[in-house]
This record gives C-alpha cells, sequence and structure tokens, in this order.
C-alpha cells in the first residue's frame, strides 16, 4: 500500500537595504528599507532590483550532503503550516512568519538526497511538502509568540551542519534537488506579484456560540461553548504562525472570548471595533468597511500583521468588498459568496499588497485549527 510522508517548509529569505544611491534614484516612491513600495505594487523594475537584494537562506544536510529548503515531517497532530514555522526556525535558527504560499512538491522517498527525483512510479511510497515564504521575526516578537506557537527546538548538527544566505541567483546554483529549483521559480512569480511588500491580515469567525434559541441574555453577552472554546485555543496555534501584533475585535462577547486566550498569550490587548457588531452592521455596512479598510491600510502602512474578529453576517458582507481587491478570479472565489462564509472557530489570512487601485490581494490561506 502507497505510504505518504506529510513535510512543510519554506524559503526564508531578508532584504538587504538599500545602497543611499539606490535610494535615491528610486526616488521617493520607490521601496522601502522594508522591501514595501510606498504606493503600490512594484513595476518591473523595482521587481528587479528587489530580487536583486533578496537573500535567501539554505540549509546544508550532512546524511545527504545537499543544500535545500529547511523542512520537516508533520508531528503528530500538527498543520502543514505549523509544522512549516517550527521546522524552518529548527534548522535555520531564525524565528520566522508565514509569508504567502508557494506550492506542493511531492517525490518518491527512495529519492531523497537524489539530485534528480522524478519518477514515473505512481505506486511508490512518496513525500508530499507544502512550502511556504517566511521572513525572520524579531526577538522580542519570538518571545511573545512561544506560548502560542509551542516549542521550538534546534536541530543537531546530524541533520543541519551549516546555513547559509544567498542571493537568488547563487541558490538556484548552490541547490543539489530539480524540486528545490522548482520551488525558488514560485518564489520568483510571487515576488513579481509583490510579494516582498505584503502584509498579513487576519480575518476570524469568533468560536461556536451558545444557540440563539436557548440563551436567555442579550445577544451581545451570548457566549462561545465549551467546544467554542477548545476550537479558540487551538486556532492560537495557527494564528501565530503569522506573528499577529495586533488583535481588534467586535466588542460582543462571543468575539471577544475568541482571540481572549491569545490576546493572554502574547502579552497584547484586543482592540474593539464597535462598527462590527451584528447590530452595528445591519444598521450602517458602509461603516463596518470603512473600519476594515482602515484595519487593512493601517497593517499595510506599518507592515504588521493584524488579526481581526466578527461576527458570520458581517464577515459576508465584508468579503463583497474583499472581492474586488483580489488580484484574480481564482482568488475571489476562495471569499466564499453563500453563507456561512467560514465555519466558527477558523480564519482566513489575507495577504495585501499595494496596487494601482489601492490595497490588493494577492494570496488567501484559510486557516482551520486541529481540535483533538
Amino acid at each position: 500500500m502507497r505510504r505518504i510522508v506529510e513535510a512543510a517548509g519554506g524559503i526564508l529569505y531578508r532584504l538587504r537595504p538599500e545602497s543611499p544611491e539606490s535610494e535615491h534614484a528610486s526616488g521617493a516612491d520607490g521601496p522601502r528599507s522594508d522591501g514595501r513600495s510606498v504606493t503600490g505594487m512594484a513595476t518591473a523594475t523595482d521587481t528587479k532590483r528587489i530580487l536583486e537584494r533578496i537573500e535567501v537562506c539554505v540549509v546544508h544536510r550532512p546524511k545527504y550532503d545537499d543544500w535545500s529548503w529547511p523542512k520537516g515531517k508533520l508531528e503528530l497532530n500538527e498543520s502543514h503550516r505549523h509544522a512549516a514555522v517550527r521546522e524552518i526556525s529548527e534548522e535555520t535558527g531564525v524565528p520566522v512568519a508565514l509569508g504567502p504560499y508557494l506550492g506542493e512538491v511531492e517525490y518518491p522517498l527512495d529519492q531523497e538526497g537524489r539530485k534528480s527525483r522524478r519518477s514515473k512510479d505512481r505506486t511508490a511510497d512518496t513525500k508530499h511538502i507544502l512550502y511556504w515564504m517566511a521572513t525572520p521575526v524579531s526577538a522580542e516578537d519570538a518571545e511573545r509568540m512561544r506560548d502560542a506557537l509551542g516549542p521550538v527546538q534546534r536541530a543537531d548538527v546530524g541533520e543541519i551542519d551549516d546555513i547559509v544566505w544567498v542571493s537568488v541567483t547563487k541558490a538556484r546554483k548552490m541547490l543539489t534537488h530539480s524540486t528545490d529549483r522548482d520551488v525558488l521559480a514560485l518564489f520568483v512569480d510571487r515576488i513579481e506579484e509583490g510579494a516582498a511588500h505584503a502584509v498579513p491580515v487576519l480575518l476570524v469567525r469568533h468560536g461556536k456560540a451558545e444557540a440563539r434559541k436557548t440563551w436567555k441574555g442579550t445577544d451581545a453577552n451570548r457566549p462561545i461553548t465549551p467546544r467554542g472554546a477548545a476550537a479558540s485555543y487551538a486556532l492560537n496555534r495557527e494564528l501565530a504562525c503569522y506573528n499577529p501584533t495586533r488583535l481588534a475585535t467586535s466588542p460582543w462577547l462571543r468575539c471577544q472570548q475568541t482571540l481572549q486566550g491569545l490576546s493572554w498569550q502574547i502579552n497584547r490587548p484586543m482592540i474593539h471595533l464597535d462598527t462590527l457588531t451584528e447590530d452595528a452592521y445591519a444598521e450602517n455596512p458602509k461603516a463596518a468597511w470603512d473600519t476594515l479598510l482602515a484595519e487593512i491600510e493601517l497593517a499595510f502602512a506599518s507592515g504588521q500583521t493584524d488579526a481581526i474578529c466578527m461576527h458570520r453576517p458581517v464577515i459576508g458582507g465584508m468579503f463583497k468588498y474583499l472581492r474586488a481587491m483580489c488580484a484574480s478570479t481564482m482568488l475571489e472565489k476562495r471569499l466564499i459568496s453563500k453563507s456561512p462564509y467560514m465555519p466558527t472557530g477558523t480564519a482566513v489570512a489575507l495577504f495585501v499588497a499595494g496596487g494601482p487601485g489601492g490595497p490588493t490581494i494577492i494570496d488567501i490561506q484559510k486557516v482551520a485549527p486541529l481540535v483533538y
């Protein structure tokens, strides 16, 4: 029987600061030191300049004597997303946050370590790997995320004995395996889409709440159930993969309770957004959208991840506006147009870059907790 080993990893990258000459040549609207454009998505010239500034982290595995991307097998009850953050951090020694999704690779297990991983045998045991972009986070943010993310242990020298930061061009020459070069090509495609200056905005639907029919109190005070609390707790571990530094929520109890555990774990306050309650949305949908758009623009301006908790009908209304911001029809379809839009206790990660007409969504990732 065919066996599939699930794994995850990514391309960890950083941007070298631009020289004063480059900054002067690019003008006031050119890329900033963090790689994000002040006024919008990078032009072809800007993309080339950004690619020239990018350094990617490649690791050496002594067992196979190869140069590859940091990656590893999923642990028991672990998502691909969480495994990617853990494995990249363990193998490089750098705490990271996930960026846009890159793609997946599958190859026969008996081809591990070989230069070419192509095989026509569809019955062979295989390794299936999902890859993300990833960026370093500060020591302070890593410490704040530690409780939510869980332990990260440094890989021993028998697994990884060297790491190097190299240019994209040099990485293409260094990488041992053809599949790793395929992933690098996906990375370059993402950079051309504006991913180097994209920031995640996490839209969260509150955990399962007590039924309206049986709840005797006000709707604003209707709490989440124990099952909803379990999902919310498990969701913290997934949201932490994106390093949220701002937590915003409808002030109604079920939304507050959904982010309360994460707020405590990362020691950051919850900001109440009154226009995102169900009643406020029903009265003035445009005000709710204006609030969400302001949060998106704040995240983009600061480069910080924002997690925002809201209700089912509000999410449906916001999706109508967000679909117009998507870079492609395929992305639009990921923002479901029919209720319930998202299951309770889940989230979507929207990666927002600049565009000619304003913020543009270039990637959407569904984020679901593993409750066991």
